[in-house]
């Protein structure tokens, strides 16, 4: 599983919930309806997550955040939400690829 270095994890905003089986990581932006939708996903299943409005930072702790994912991650595109799950990733807002990820609390 691939390991978030220091600079990243220092961003991250957590949000508790129960269902805390995996690691739920996602990269946001603020005003994005589907990025919105993801977290609201996520919320819905009690899922504890971490994520990071990335216009809400500055645009070098941007920059280091994108060349980690396309780096590690190695996505066609990066577009947001950009949800990590343990690690597998799925770009964009697709509740279909999360079911598939993320287990139900108590499995």
């Amino acid at each position: 599983m691939n390991e978030f270095p220091e600079f990243i994890k220092e961003l991250f905003e957590e949000v508790e919930g129960k269902n805390e089986k995996q690691q739920v990581s996602i990269f946001t932006l603020s005003t994005c309806m589907w990025c919105k939708k993801c977290k609201a996903y996520l919320k819905d299943r009690n899922v504890k997550y971490k994520y990071i409005d990335v216009d809400s930072i500055t645009a070098d702790q941007k920059s280091q955040i994108l060349q980690f994912l396309r780096e590690n991650y190695k996505p066609d595109r990066i577009a947001y939400p950009f949800l990590v799950c343990d690690d597998k990733f799925v770009v964009g807002y697709d509740p279909n690829k999360y079911e598939e990820l993320i287990k139900p609390e108590g499995n």
